[in-house]
């Protein structure tokens, strides 16, 4: 039997119950959280809770990430860390702390980013294909693409006019989902232009993150239909 290697695996002590079928299943529940995040902004927005409510979503969106983060200090050590820090974002935008809201989301997208190398490792090293792989593969993408949104949101309420909005919209508080809106059109390289960067560090994350996408969709696809392929002979 070969055996698949997961950046996310936990070998330690050998984890049973509930926190074992979990792992199993860690990156079906992180698709799916981030697909409720991406069908629930906009609702969220039309009722006038865009602020704190979308905050929770994505918090526990990068709760749900965790597992996908390696640590030899323990298992359940990440997701206090990033427990901590979950706490800390939201607290500290209550309160109106801009230096360590600002610091804290920051803390936010780099941590949602390296769960996204961790999920690219466990399809890239993967010899077969199961559902998991393709939740991996899923996840990484959306994973990226709101935690680069919260990128843009920050940057924006630290630095106002990181970003342009035009039209009606330009006028209101730049708000948590017009960040994840901004970074998956960016992503897909769609480009309405009802939203354009407005400062040069935006735009050196916009470049970075549209060749990004672009790539990882014809890496990805190649790998699973190599993989596909052979299972296929």
């Amino acid at each position: 039997m070969m055996r698949q290697a997961s950046i996310g695996s936990v070998n330690q002590n050998r984890p049973s119950g509930w926190w074992r079928a979990y792992l199993q299943h860690r990156y079906g529940v992180l698709f799916y959280s981030l697909l409720l995040t991406l069908v629930g902004t906009p609702i969220v927005k039309a009722l006038g809770l865009s602020g704190l409510t979308l905050q929770f979503f994505v918090g526990a969106n990068l709760l749900a990430a965790t597992p996908s983060v390696d640590s030899n200090l323990g298992r359940h050590v990440p997701l206090i860390v990033v427990g901590i820090a979950v706490i800390l974002g939201i607290s500290s935008f209550l309160i109106g702390h801009t230096v360590l809201s600002t610091a804290t989301f920051l803390a936010w997208t780099v941590i949602a980013l390296y769960a996204v190398f961790g999920a690219l490792r466990f399809v890239l090293r993967s010899s077969t294909i199961t559902f998991e792989h393709l939740y991996a593969a899923l996840s990484a993408y959306l994973l990226a693409g709101v935690f680069l949104g919260v990128l843009y949101w920050t940057l924006e309420e630290a630095w106002p006019g990181s970003l342009v909005v035009s039209g009606p919209a330009g006028s209101q508080p730049f708000h948590l989902a017009e960040g994840i809106y901004f970074s998956f059109i960016t992503l897909a390289t769609v480009g309405y232009g009802d939203m354009v960067p407005g400062s040069d560090v935006v735009r050196g994350f916009a470049i970075v993150e549209a060749i990004a996408g672009q790539f990882y969709l014809a890496v990805m696809i190649a790998r699973l239909m190599s993989l596909y392929m052979r299972e296929a002979r």
